[in-house]
């Protein structure tokens, strides 16, 4: 098994890549063109090799075509007033955990998640959330995530 290292700007374009793996993997996320993935592939750019970064991610390389993105995870480091639980009001989010069709199963969202949640508490960013998908939520829990009583809303387009 491979190890999951940070990613750079240049990986910016497979990371988008399995990005549109995730979402054909999703009920209603039908793309409409490309747009969206020239627009995140710039995003990532900009935000992957910042000095001080509010997004990073990690991956784990093809083993048979270096170069190439096995895996991903995702996250951005979120500022909002504290309160009780989290003082600070900083938080992480992790999205975006990904592995390729040929490659799962194999551990490689796991490191990826790992490597995210390690960075996080290297930066005393302790309060993480995510939105899990069916698959991905043994691995959130394995982790330590738990279901929280807070429902998700989102403001409809």
């Amino acid at each position: 098994m491979g190890d999951a290292r940070r990613a750079t700007a240049a990986d910016a374009a497979e990371l988008v890549r399995l990005r549109g793996v995730m979402f054909a993997d999703l009920p209603g996320q039908e793309s409409e063109g490309d747009a969206w993935m020239r627009s995140a592939v710039e995003a990532l750019r900009r935000r992957l090799d910042e000095p001080d970064p509010s997004m990073v991610a990690f991956v784990v390389e093809r083993p048979d075509r270096p170069g190439e993105l096995a895996a991903c995870a995702v996250g951005a480091v979120e500022f909002r007033l504290g309160g009780p639980r989290n003082p600070s009001g900083v938080s992480g989010y992790v999205f975006n955990v990904v592995t390729d069709l040929a490659y799962r199963r194999r551990g490689y969202s796991r490191l990826c998640v790992t490597a995210l949640l390690d960075w996080y508490r290297d930066r005393g960013i302790t309060a993480v959330h995510l939105r899990a998908s069916t698959q991905g939520e043994p691995l959130y829990r394995s982790l330590g995530f738990v279901r929280t009583a807070d429902p998700a809303m989102r403001l409809k387009d």
